[in-house]
């Protein structure tokens, strides 16, 4: 069988600028790859690079030919595991670049199998979770209005990006205009580790779940030392980027965050989700400022997670494609009636 593939580069602009401790962003540079089979499938997927991960839409462009090279030369779509390991052999790292063909060629095999791909993997659609939504930082006034905005729309989970100087400030906010709402916090690497365990003190009676990478990645023992005196339970997320970095974080961290576009593809995640379970860490999943063309597929991995934060198609002013059905977060597999992982062009 003959493949067939080519890519996109697509500059989304976001509905609102999303600001975390470090940066606002108010465009999405995402890059989007179609595989065809010559029998009338095609398979797409998307890549949303990060910068701070050493990526761009650029160096996505500038490794994909040689990843599509790969794909046009396997003589089955369906052989994944040979696919993905002939890509990390042409290109190593750039894991946004691989993670684009990686969902490409999953949602094609499973067209191709006319299933949903998480009926293709075997999992039930019943096991699903309820994806967060992100307020960002913003004057206080104007996190109070997303915050209600959210809450009528019928959002119960709310992840709120903290790392300034009104951070209780902010939370008391939130919390006000939520008063039933699950709200997560999300420091971004912000504190070190002993303002961290005196912000999560003063947080804690504001009923938050847990707190998401509150001191620097490489920071390991600090993360530690965090976690053995939080009263809160504690989220690995810039430190918890390949499968090697799961054993580092177990004992540090209490929940794993996982990403599409930090592991570089679908088999990868699904390693780490299962190698996060081993050393008995829970499991989030979640995403860059990402098109449904990638944010699709991830929601198809629901069933194995005890968190998803995977509302980055919610912050862009406009999607050019459709996904997975999330009524109020609620990530609703039973709802995708076609095969493949959801996304379509809108």
């Amino acid at each position: 069988m003959s493949l067939e593939a080519e890519y996109e580069r697509v500059s989304l602009p976001l509905e609102h600028p999303f600001t975390i401790a470090r940066g606002t962003q108010e465009f999405a540079e995402n890059v989007v790859v179609k595989v065809h089979d010559g029998e009338g499938n095609t398979g797409v997927g998307a890549a949303a690079p990060s910068t701070h991960y050493g990526e761009t839409a650029a160096t996505v462009e500038a490794v994909l030919q040689p990843l599509l090279d790969v794909v046009e030369r396997i003589d089955d779509p369906h052989n994944l595991a040979r696919a993905e390991r002939a890509m990390r052999e042409v290109v190593e790292r750039n894991p946004a670049a691989r993670c684009a063909v990686s969902i490409a060629l999953h949602d094609l095999v499973a067209k191709r199998a006319d299933l949903p791909l998480y009926r293709y993997w075997g999992l039930d659609h019943a096991d699903t979770v309820t994806s967060s939504f992100t307020i960002g930082i913003d004057d206080t006034e104007t996190m109070r209005e997303k915050t209600e905005r959210a809450v009528e729309e019928g959002y119960g989970t709310l992840k709120v990006k903290l790392g300034t100087g009104r951070d209780e400030e902010i939370l008391s906010t939130v919390r006000d205009a939520a008063p039933d709402a699950t709200i997560r916090v999300d420091a971004n690497e912000a504190w070190s580790p002993r303002e961290a365990v005196r912000k999560i003190e003063a947080i804690e009676p504001y009923d938050v779940e847990f707190v998401e990478q509150p001191v620097p990645a490489e920071n390991h023992e600090g993360l530690r030392f965090v976690r053995e005196r939080s009263p809160l339970p504690i989220a690995a997320d810039e430190s918890c980027i390949t499968l090697e970095d799961v054993p580092r974080i177990a004992g540090a961290a209490d929940i794993a965050n996982i990403k599409l576009m930090k592991c570089g593809g679908l088999r990868e995640a699904k390693r780490m989700i299962h190698t996060a379970r081993a050393h008995g860490l829970e499991v989030m999943l979640g995403c860059m400022v990402e098109t449904n063309a990638a944010i699709a597929a991830a929601c198809h991995l629901a069933p194995l997670l005890d968190y998803a934060d995977l509302d980055g198609s919610l912050l862009l002013a406009e999607d050019p494609y459709d996904g997975v059905p999330m009524p109020a977060g609620l990530i609703d597999l039973e709802a995708v009636d076609h095969a493949g992982t959801g996304a379509r062009q809108s």
